[in-house]
C-alpha cells in the first residue's frame, strides 16, 4: 500500500495551473452580473421617479425600490437581452433585446393579489403600438395607484373615484391644479415653495393638495380658490379619454363617442379572468383593445357584426386579470383614463420604499430630501 497518496494529491493540485488575473477577474463580474440579475428578476429592483404624474405622493427624483415578491416575480418572456439594460442599449440607442427567442408569461407565486390603493410599477401597454412593438416584458416601467381591481365597476363623478358604487379613499398626496384669484398682491413664493405648491410660476393654473389649497385659502390676499374640474357631458377633443381614443372598435362609425373627460368619467367594469361581456355598441369599444392586443386574437368588424380569429362572437370571456391604474397628481398624469385596463402580464411589483431623493432644481446644499429617505409608500 502507498502511505504516500496525499502527496501526490497535493502534487497534483500544485501542478494544476493556476488562474490568471484576468480570468479571476472575468469570473468574478460573470458571477456579479448573474446574481444581480436574479436578484432584479426575481426579487428587488431600483426604480427612479421621472415624471410628476405621482405627485405628492412621489416626487420626481425619488429612488426607490419595487418588489417582485409581493405579487409574484414574472419570469422573462424576452429572455436574451443586455444585462441590466430595459429595452434600449445605452449610448448607441439600439434595441437590447433580441426577440427570436420568445417565452410564454408566467409567474411565480406571490404574497398578495395587486389591491386597490398600491403604489405598481407595471409595463406601458401603449408600447404594444407603432411606433415601438415591443414585447410585454420591454415595454417602458410606468408607476401608478391602482384604483380598480378585476371586476371592479369604477368611474369618476367631479374628479371623486367611486368603487362599486363607493366613494374611494383619496391619497394622501392626490393633487389637482386651481384657480386662483388674488386682490392684486401676487402670492409668495416662499409660502407656496412650503405648501409644495407646484407650477405657480410658469402656469397660470397652480398644482397643490387639498390641506394646501385650504391653507392657500386662508391668506388675506387670496379671494377664492377652487379646482378645475371639467363638468359632466364634455369631452377633450385634442386628447380623448378612452374609449374614445380607439374609434377602430367602433361597432357603427357614426355612434356618438363616449362623453366621458378626466373628471367625469364611466362607469367601466373592470375585465376578470374568467368574465364573460356580451359584445355591442357599448361594450365593444371598452373590451376591444384588450380582446385584440393583450389577449392576442384577430377582432374584426364586417357589417357590424363582431368576428373573433374568424368566426361571428356576441360575447368574449376574458383570459387574464386586468386593473385600472392612475396617477395621484389627477390632471398630470398619463393613464387608465386616456388608454384603459393594465393587464396582469404587464405588472412588474409593488413600490416598497424610498431610500433616496434628489432635487435637481434645489442648491447644492439642499438637493437631498433627507426627510423622504427610508420612506415607506402608501
Amino acid at each position: 500500500m502507498n502511505w504516500k497518496f496525499w502527496n501526490k494529491n497535493k502534487e497534483n493540485n500544485e501542478n494544476k495551473k493556476k488562474k490568471s488575473a484576468a480570468r479571476e477577474w472575468t469570473d468574478a463580474i460573470i458571477f456579479a452580473v448573474v446574481a444581480a440579475t436574479l436578484i432584479r428578476t426575481l426579487f428587488i429592483e431600483a426604480y427612479t421617479i421621472p415624471t410628476p404624474s405621482m405627485e405628492r405622493s412621489l416626487l420626481v427624483g425619488d429612488f426607490l425600490f419595487v418588489s417582485k415578491v409581493n405579487y409574484g416575480a414574472r419570469t422573462p418572456m424576452t429572455p436574451i437581452a443586455f444585462p441590466f439594460a430595459h429595452h434600449t442599449m445605452p449610448v448607441i440607442g439600439t434595441k437590447a433585446y433580441w426577440e427570436g427567442v420568445k417565452l410564454p408569461y408566467y409567474r411565480l407565486p406571490g404574497l398578495s393579489e395587486v389591491k386597490r390603493g398600491d403604489v405598481v410599477v407595471f409595463n406601458y401597454p401603449m408600447e404594444a403600438d407603432s411606433p415601438y412593438y415591443r414585447p410585454v416584458d420591454k415595454r417602458e416601467n410606468y408607476i401608478k395607484r391602482c384604483q380598480g381591481a378585476p371586476g371592479d365597476t369604477l368611474s369618476l363623478v367631479d374628479a371623486q373615484v367611486y368603487v362599486n358604487g363607493k366613494a374611494a379613499p383619496n391619497p394622501p398626496g392626490e393633487q389637482t391644479d386651481y384657480t386662483v384669484s388674488t386682490n392684486g398682491v401676487d402670492l409668495n413664493p416662499e409660502i407656496l415653495s412650503e405648501l409644495g405648491v407646484s407650477n405657480y410660476d410658469n402656469v397660470p393654473y397652480p398644482t397643490m393638495t387639498k390641506q394646501a389649497a385650504a391653507a392657500l385659502k386662508g391668506y388675506s390676499n387670496v379671494k377664492s380658490i377652487k379646482p378645475n374640474i371639467q363638468p359632466a357631458g364634455t369631452t377633450e377633443p385634442f386628447n380623448p379619454v378612452f374609449p374614445a381614443a380607439f374609434p377602430k372598435y367602433k361597432l357603427n362609425p357614426k355612434n356618438k363617442d363616449f362623453d366621458w373627460n378626466v373628471d367625469n368619467f364611466g362607469p367601466v367594469i373592470v375585465p376578470k379572468k374568467g368574465w364573460t361581456v356580451k359584445l355591442d355598441s357599448l361594450t365593444l369599444p371598452v373590451y376591444g383593445r384588450a380582446i385584440e392586443v393583450y389577449e392576442g386574437n384577430k377582432l374584426q368588424i364586417v357589417n357590424n357584426e363582431v368576428l373573433i380569429n374568424g368566426k361571428k362572437a356576441d360575447s368574449y370571456t376574458f383570459k387574464m386579470n386586468y386593473y385600472w391604474m392612475m396617477g395621484d397628481n389627477r390632471h398630470d398624469s398619463l393613464d387608465s383614463r386616456y388608454w384603459g385596463f393594465v393587464p396582469e402580464d404587464h405588472i412588474v411589483g409593488k413600490a416598497l420604499f424610498v431610500w433616496m431623493s434628489w432635487d435637481s432644481n434645489a442648491d447644492f446644499f439642499s438637493k437631498i430630501r433627507w426627510s423622504r429617505l427610508f420612506m415607506g409608500i402608501h
